[in-house]
């Protein structure tokens, strides 16, 4: 792959990921985000070049040449923190988006953007796997926010002939990420005490995608030969809370009681699971199953705490 890559957002948890794997696949990559590194840590994500900017045009057209693939993986990533800060979180994500449309209409129009979106732009399942046709109806700033930014993709390819796609992304976990339900859960499960408390009934239902298969979908849609303008990134498989924390608890070794305490956070969907019909036409698979992947992020937790 002789490509050069642009990543926004590339020190983030799934831009990290998403950097490593276009370095490994032969790409030059170029990373775009907040944080001073040092070359050596860079590498170990695959970052030939760093810079240490916001995104916006014009720090993005002072990077210089022309890249073939943009992965805008810069944005916010909490539902919670939209609740807190609903300005900021619409500057992390839309205004971040705009710029990127911009940068490539006025500067990079032959790039092909990726941009990974959330399922929460839709709202809730309602008990059924969600469809990418499935009406918008989000809950949350943060699902707000993800719906303007994939409506400003798509009129930026329909109005100026960008190539834009748009992959939903479901649970992401792995290692390297410091937040959300299974960091949570490692913390209190190992803190040693007879019992653990989570939000919720635990029958909440979550679509797990492993980070490095989340990754590996990113740089499988940049060279697709087809045109996909959305397309949902998960497995398939529904999970519920219990289950999740059940399996997690095996992968950590430990025998703590799981206790639910019945109250639903605000903006926390009951039911999360992709439709992968779309996905399974392209013939893409995942490489790491949930009790694998838990398996590796119960060890390197242990190593952090």
């Amino acid at each position: 792959m002789s490509l050069r890559v642009l990543i926004t957002g590339a020190a983030g948890f799934l831009g990290r990921y998403v950097s490593l794997a276009f370095k490994k696949a032969g790409a030059s990559t170029c990373g775009i985000g907040h944080g001073a590194y040092g070359k050596e840590e860079l590498s170990l994500w695959g970052v030939d070049e760093w810079v240490q900017a916001d995104v916006t045009v014009d720090t993005l057209e002072g990077i210089g040449g022309k890249f073939d693939v943009i992965a805008h993986c810069a944005g916010s990533g909490s539902v919670g923190f939209s609740f807190l800060h609903p300005m900021e979180d619409f500057q992390k994500t839309v205004e971040s988006t705009l710029n990127v449309l911009e940068f490539m209409r006025r500067s990079n129009p032959e790039a092909r953007l990726i941009y990974p979106s959330s399922p929460a732009a839709q709202g809730d399942g309602n008990g059924t796997p969600l469809r990418e046709t499935d009406p918008c109806t989000p809950e949350s700033p943060y699902g707000v926010h993800k719906k303007i930014a994939e409506e400003l993709c798509r009129s930026y390819a329909n109005v100026f002939g960008l190539q834009t796609t748009i992959v939903r992304f479901f649970s992401i976990y792995g290692e390297g990420l410091r937040k959300q339900l299974l960091w949570d859960a490692c913390n209190k499960m190992l803190h040693g005490e007879p019992e653990a408390c989570f939000w919720g009934t635990g029958e909440e239902v979550r679509d797990w995608i492993h980070v490095e298969d989340a990754a590996s979908l990113v740089v499988f849609l940049s060279q697709a030969s087809s045109k996909i303008t959305l397309i949902n990134g998960g497995l398939g498989i529904p999970y519920t809370i219990r289950d999740t924390l059940h399996r997690l608890r095996q992968s950590l070794g430990i025998s703590c009681a799981l206790r639910f305490n019945m109250q639903t956070k605000t903006g926390d969907p009951k039911y999360y699971c992709a439709d992968t019909t779309r996905l399974t036409q392209l013939q893409w698979k995942a490489a790491i199953s949930l009790d694998a992947g838990l398996a590796r992020y119960a060890r390197w937790v242990k190593e952090q705490i």
